[in-house]
């Protein structure tokens, strides 16, 4: 099983959210990544393998932001690869997706945007979440996720952010924790 979490404070997030991440490999995983807002962008990196993959990845070039979202993933659709790894970005990399679960109707979606113009770089069917939030968001993030969600089935539970926004969005179970400094979810 997949595991979300993110964080909001001002705590550099890279060292929280492994953190976070290991606290969950307990459910199984072949993957893992991360999302950072730094500077006004989207740092994401991504490993296939276990979590101290994504750490050597980040070694030495840790995102400095204090805003992200994390990922480790169980392969349902597409191999355990890097790029098939969570999260997953819009064509503008302005937008990036985790989510656990599946969207059953993945396939149609990749077919009706690709025949749009969006480019998809892995084989999983949460990078249409991406495409579909990246067409419906005008301002408000939270109605371009609701809005992708109307067209993806059967997700269970999904966490986004932009260059200044997290959304998290869950059918089952959505632990939210607030302090007065930052805020912590966990899908």
């Amino acid at each position: 099983m997949s595991g979300i979490i993110g964080y909001i404070g001002n705590k550099r997030v890279v060292p929280v959210l492994l953190e976070g991440l290991e606290r969950l490999q307990y459910r199984g995983y072949d993957s893992a990544g991360i999302a950072v807002v730094e500077d006004g962008r989207l740092a994401v990196e991504k490993a296939a393998g276990k979590i101290v993959a994504l750490e050597q990845r980040l070694d030495g070039n840790i995102p400095r932001g204090r805003t992200a979202i994390a990922h480790t993933r169980w392969a349902t659709h597409g191999a355990p690869t890097d790029t098939n790894a969570h999260p997953h970005t819009d064509c503008g990399g302005t937008i990036a997706v985790v989510h656990n679960g599946i969207i059953e109707n993945a396939g149609l979606l990749r077919e009706q945007l690709q025949a749009r113009g969006h480019a998809f770089r892995s084989q999983t069917d949460t990078e249409g979440l991406a495409h579909l939030i990246e067409e419906a968001y005008q301002e408000s993030l939270e109605l371009a996720v609701a809005a992708a969600l109307g067209r993806g089935g059967g997700a269970d539970g999904v966490g986004r952010a932009t260059t200044d926004t997290v959304v998290a969005v869950a059918i089952s179970v959505l632990v939210l924790d607030f302090f007065l400094t930052k805020l912590f979810l966990a899908l």
